[in-house]
């Protein structure tokens, strides 16, 4: 039975007036973010009990950073086939349409770069002349070919000295063993086209060596030889210099016969066959190095109607040195001990000999070309003793020098290709504005100024300054 309330408690116990606005304060402090307990504190209307109370906002926001990032161009073109930026790097334009032919140019033949007449004039390439020099690569991507209506040449002191030496040689029969070396882009490269010019218009053999760099650089296939397991075949480079030189005198291979057997050869090529025959049997690589060298020993037999041979290299410091190739056992190999370049330092220093005469020219280059001391210090010598003043000797601090490189050059000739001089610079700048490329009127005031603005006659250096926007 319930107790009804006493006296003690009602005067104890507070009253619900009393204790409304303490019990608003607790339900304040408990959830200062609730609306509903704000509106209640507030007076407001009550909500129902079913509802619950909505969560509290977020103080902070996190930042999405992808939304900044740089979206990356895809490349969506289609990419190049294999070896298309070589050959588009390597290409090689020999005309222009665009250009005015120039009137009263003369072609050059097998006599004009022996005369000293000819010396300071411009003289065109003939067609065939011109496929020959295609099929040896003796063109260069660097020379504006492109800019005139035909392969032209200017003829300079240097040329008719260089010619009048090969045709003594060849007439002795006796081998021309020369190095061409000179300033940057004054023409060295050019020089041995002319000599290649004059090679084939006279019927002889040229085996050309475009680019030195490629025979040591590691950038081709090598193998030991068979029976020479110290000697490194090329056999793809060598397959590919067969075709050149069977593409570029295949009229003279028709004509020549074999000698010789050569039981060594991938097909049977039997006695008194035409060289052609001899050529065309190099259709796989690992047989081109076999053919190659059955090749040489029939164009350097004596007699039997051979012509002379011109060996022609570009970029001879690079074959003066280390190449980067390495031996079965990680050793590295010195360029004299591939078989190529030993071939052609054997004919440069006179230990191979060429019965029919000819020529052996190699040719420096400052353009992309690594330091050798033995073959700067060896030019320097010979040059010397050519022009009878003081030889330099060599450094006795110094152990760079190469002794295998000293024997090769000790007594080879050096002719320096200097500038031109005023006369052929101005015979030069006449070509060019008979040609349409040069607008500007050739007298004595501009070709002062092409001249000196060309380091003094460095052609090279006058072509940038006189056809510089005409370079595509």
């Amino acid at each position: 039975m319930a107790t009804p309330n006493c006296l003690r408690c009602l005067l104890v116990r507070p009253s619900v007036a009393a204790r409304l606005p303490a019990a608003r304060q607790m339900i304040t402090a408990a959830a200062p973010f609730s609306t509903t307990a704000n509106s209640r504190a507030a007076g407001g209307p009550q909500q129902g009990k079913g509802k619950k109370a909505p969560k509290p906002p977020v103080k902070g926001k996190q930042m999405n950073l992808s939304a900044f990032k740089k979206k990356r161009d895809v490349d969506k073109s289609k990419p190049p086939l294999p070896g298309e930026r070589k050959a588009y790097r390597k290409r090689i334009l020999l005309s222009n349409n665009n250009a005015l032919p120039v009137p009263g140019l003369q072609d050059v033949n097998a006599e004009s770069m022996l005369q000293t007449s000819n010396s300071g004039k411009v003289l065109s390439l003939p067609d065939a002349v011109v496929d020959q020099l295609r099929a040896v690569e003796a063109f260069k991507p660097t020379q504006c070919w492109g800019v005139f209506r035909k392969p032209s040449m200017l003829v300079r002191a240097e040329t008719v000295e260089l010619m009048q030496k090969m045709q003594k040689a060849a007439d002795s029969q006796q081998a021309l063993r020369l190095v061409v070396t000179g300033d940057r882009i004054t023409g060295k490269s050019m020089l041995l086209l002319q000599a290649m010019t004059h090679a084939y218009l006279n019927d002889w053999v040229v085996i050309n060596v475009p680019e030195a760099q490629e025979l040591t650089t590691a950038c081709t296939e090598y193998a030991p030889i068979p029976n020479n397991p110290t000697q490194y075949m090329q056999q793809n480079y060598v397959l590919k210099m067969i075709q050149a030189i069977r593409k570029a005198n295949e009229k003279l291979f028709s004509r020549l016969t074999t000698v010789h057997q050569h039981p060594d050869l991938p097909q049977h090529v039997p006695v008194s066959s035409p060289l052609l025959q001899l050529a065309n049997s190099a259709k796989e690589a690992d047989g081109a190095w076999a053919v190659f060298h059955a090749l040489w020993q029939e164009l350097t037999t004596k007699g039997y109607g051979r012509p002379p041979i011109l060996f022609a290299l570009d970029g001879v410091a690079h074959i003066m040195k280390m190449s980067d190739y390495r031996s079965p056992a990680f050793e590295q190999i010195h360029s004299f001990d591939l078989a190529l370049v030993r071939l052609f330092a054997d004919c440069l220093g006179g230990n191979v000999q060429l019965p029919n005469g000819g020529a052996v020219l190699a040719s420096t280059s400052r353009n992309n070309s690594p330091r050798t001391p033995s073959l700067e210090l060896a030019l320097l010598q010979r040059e010397a003793e050519q022009n009878k003043t003081e030889v330099p000797k060599k450094d006795p601090f110094f152990r760079g020098y190469d002794e295998r490189v000293d024997a090769v050059l000790k007594s080879v000739q050096v002719l320096r290709l200097d500038r031109v001089s005023k006369a052929e610079a101005r015979a030069v700048m006449e070509y060019w504005a008979a040609s349409g490329v040069l607008r500007a009127t050739v007298d004595e005031a501009t070709v002062s100024e092409k001249w000196t603005l060309g380091g003094n006659g460095v052609l090279g250096e006058m072509e940038r300054a006189a056809l510089l926007t005409m370079r595509l």
